[in-house]
């Protein structure tokens, strides 16, 4: 990670090759189950877990990306992209974006657990609401 997570219009965008080693071998096709032990998924709990939302939003999008379309783990992964997301907007003081964007990732998570799973990648609902409290309640 860079030495400081990256706050649009406030500090340095990182060279985004730095990222580029998690992301190798990401390939459509991948089964969820192996996407979810790949650096990059990793690499984005981490960075999310240490707020550094924007660094998980450009990790997990690579994830995102060669998951199957319309899957429940593409589903998962939009949600907490979101969550991401707005937790970047709330680290910035933007209240009402970060407000407007747990809505859209309440609709992607929500629809990612409508097909009975309890689990997603590794991650369950509890999970995923740890998260989004994370997001939600980020101060800078």
């Amino acid at each position: 990670m860079p030495p400081r997570p990256y706050l649009p219009g406030k500090t340095e965008r990182p060279d985004e090759a730095i990222f580029e080693p998690l992301k190798e071998g990401l390939a459509p096709g991948m089964a969820p189950e192996d996407l979810a032990q790949s650096a990059a998924f990793l690499g984005g709990m981490q960075a999310f877990e240490q707020g550094y939302f924007w660094e998980a939003h450009e990790l997990w999008e690579a994830v995102w990306m060669v998951l199957p379309p319309a899957s429940a783990e593409r589903h998962l992964l939009r949600g907490v992209i979101q969550l991401a997301n707005g937790g970047l907007k709330a680290r910035m003081g933007r209240e009402n974006a970060a407000r407007r964007i747990a809505g859209l990732a309440d609709t992607a998570l929500r629809e990612a657990f409508l097909q009975g799973q309890d689990r997603l990648m590794g991650l369950g609902p509890e999970d995923v609401e740890k998260m989004r409290n994370r997001a939600r309640n980020f101060a800078s």
